[in-house]
């Protein structure tokens, strides 16, 4: 048994010691990957959660109802107003703190409505490495982490889930639609609208992991180098990006950059 088997292993006795778990799902490689053992290892004692607001592409949401229905485990879609929350709307540097506690929140409740008193989310060993203030929410929540407790790393995850078969297995990373604004600038329903469409204006091209990021009326594009110049030979992708409601669009040289605006 190597190191992956191991951590699997671990990863499942775990979840047996909390016997019924709700899995906070999002369509990713890490809460796909721990739906996927959690429903081998505990059959019926699984349900999942999606949550879905403003700060979402809805395709993303789409996605993801359709991988968790492949799991074949009973899953929820909750709604929440992402502008209720006061951080959020003024994109402070503690929103995501506030976001997740919001989000947390709608699915404590419909995990205690189903019987469910344990939430379980996808955080990692490398998470703890950067800025990551939703996860401190979560955890004072009383979320609990097991993919963290099981020691993988976001390499091992990708590697546990391309063993298990799964397609999420080299997902491409993503977060959600605020994290495309700088910090202190009001966000509103239009401005994330406009990111979503760009965004997959952007995807429809082929391009993966494409980010807008919005600074007053430019869209600075962020992007994997490869990309560039099959981007930059479209004659038509400026064009539709100022109809999309941007005066300038640019390019940035320093390729796709995770959380570039933290």
């Amino acid at each position: 048994m190597d190191i992956i088997d191991e951590k699997i292993s671990k990863l499942s006795n775990i979840l047996k010691k909390y016997n019924k778990v709700c899995v906070a799902y999002s369509g990713g490689t890490d809460s796909d990957f721990l739906l996927n053992v959690a429903a081998k290892t505990l059959c019926n004692n699984v349900i999942a959660v999606i949550v879905k607001g403003k700060h979402t592409a809805a395709k993303d949401i789409k996605e993801a109802l359709r991988l968790c229905n492949i799991t074949g485990v009973k899953v929820f879609v909750e709604t929440i107003d992402v502008f209720s929350v006061e951080e959020l709307r003024n994109n402070t540097k503690q929103r995501c703190y506030y976001c997740k506690q919001n989000i947390m929140g709608a699915i404590k409740k419909r995990a205690e409505e189903e019987g469910f008193s344990v939430i379980t989310d996808g955080k990692n060993l490398d998470d703890a490495q950067h800025y990551r203030p939703g996860a401190k929410a979560a955890e004072e929540m009383g979320i609990v982490s097991p993919l963290f407790e099981a020691g993988f790393t976001k390499q091992e995850i990708r590697q546990a889930a391309k063993r298990l078969g799964l397609e999420t297995y080299n997902k491409a990373s993503n977060s959600c639609l605020v994290t495309r604004f700088a910090y202190n600038t009001v966000i509103t329903e239009n401005a994330l609208s406009m990111v979503e469409s760009a965004e997959e204006l952007i995807a429809s091209l082929g391009i993966h992991s494409g980010r807008v990021r919005v600074h007053g009326n430019i869209a600075r594009i962020e992007m994997p180098k490869e990309y560039f110049v099959d981007f930059i030979n479209n004659n038509s992708i400026v064009s539709k990006l100022k109809k999309i409601g941007f005066k300038y669009v640019t390019l940035d040289l320093e390729g796709f950059r995770s959380g570039s605006m933290d």
